[in-house]
């Protein structure tokens, strides 16, 4: 499972990116359609769709009892992987954007609205359009004078310090990216993920917590009444991300139906492709839940946490609700046509 997530977010990267560049969004908007893209809700809608397929008298995944119990083994699993690749690899590309959505605007030195008839990009053209018509009539002439001769002629004298600044940068840099790393996995998903991997891999702590004879089962309890909740909560947060998007955005239907086709249409096939290969290779499990788990997490909406970067950062809210909004209404119906396509390619 976590080679197939590292699959899913590979592609669904390599998908995004050729989507920007093909349509060419606005920069803060640049990482967005890439997480949308490559990261997918792969903890709270398999926590619902597992136990309701369990549940039909004729799934083809046994009895009901047992099918449960593993599928949300499954899901609990990918959840916990998920937040792994979701605060590592999509919190870095939304931070990215951020900051260049930032430096774009204070090297321009104007604030460009939201809601504006002109875009920003067609702003910031015709700001540095401005900007080099001032200049050409501002600069002296470029003809070389003996003392800039001169000047050139001691710069390769002080090139030899140059080694030395590369160093202190190279270090200031390693430094800054195992700080940023840090960072990311001490997200509190990912050090609770931590924490359940690792309660789950030890035997006798795992006595200790989980089980109806266990000493600390209040633990156990306590989590599951909180985890209870976790699914309401979550559809009303997403229910709250969606109203910002109603106003208006700068997101183009085009790239809306981009994301919709690598999610729903690109995303899956690579999907059969990929579970088929891997059972014909011998690296799958006899177990047709286990193979269902693994092509449906192809086939999943982007992830909640996108709109929770997008709030954290301050850039491309409207347009993460909007794209939130298209991809769940979307998500009713792809989600019903592939799970029957792959109950009967599975059975």
């Amino acid at each position: 499972m976590p080679i197939n997530i590292g699959i899913i977010f590979s592609i669904g990267g390599i998908l995004g990116w050729v989507v920007v560049k093909i349509l060419k969004p606005e920069h803060h908007l640049e990482g967005l359609v890439i997480a949308s893209c490559s990261a997918g809700n792969l903890g709270t809608l398999l926590l619902i769709i597992i136990p309701a397929i369990c549940n039909e008298d004729r799934n083809p995944f046994g009895e009901s009892s047992d099918c449960k119990t593993l599928g949300l083994s499954y899901a609990s699993f990918s959840m916990a992987l998920g937040n792994f690749f979701i605060w590592s690899h999509t919190y870095s590309l939304m931070r990215k954007s951020s900051v260049l959505h930032e430096k774009i605007h204070s090297e321009n030195g104007i604030q460009f609205p939201e809601n504006d008839s002109m875009t920003s990009v067609e702003a910031q053209n015709q700001y540095k359009e401005g900007r080099r018509d001032q200049e050409a009539l501002l600069l002296p002439p470029t003809k070389p004078t003996d003392g800039a001769a001169q000047h050139q002629s001691i710069v390769p004298l002080l090139s030899k310090g140059e080694g030395s600044e590369n160093k202190v940068n190279f270090w200031m840099s390693l430094k800054a990216t195992l700080h940023q790393i840090s960072n990311e996995l001490l997200a509190p998903p990912t050090i609770a993920a931590i924490f359940g991997l690792v309660i789950g891999m030890i035997p006798w702590l795992k006595s200790l917590i989980i089980g109806a004879t266990a000493p600390l089962r209040v633990i156990q309890d306590s989590i599951s009444l909180l985890g209870d909740g976790s699914i309401p909560c979550a559809t009303l947060i997403l229910g709250g991300n969606l109203t910002p998007g109603i106003r208006g955005s700068a997101v183009k239907p085009v790239e809306i139906v981009a994301i919709i086709c690598v999610r729903y249409v690109i995303l899956p096939l690579f999907g059969i492709a990929v579970v088929e290969a891997a059972g014909e290779l011998g690296f799958l499990p006899p177990s047709p839940l286990f193979q269902y788990m693994l092509l449906i997490q192809f086939t999943l909406p982007p992830a909640m946490s996108i709109g929770t970067m997008a709030q954290l950062f301050d850039a491309g809210k409207e347009e993460c609700s909007v794209i939130f909004l298209w991809t769940y209404l979307v998500a009713a119906i792809a989600l019903t046509v592939w799970s029957t396509i792959f109950m009967w390619i599975l059975s």
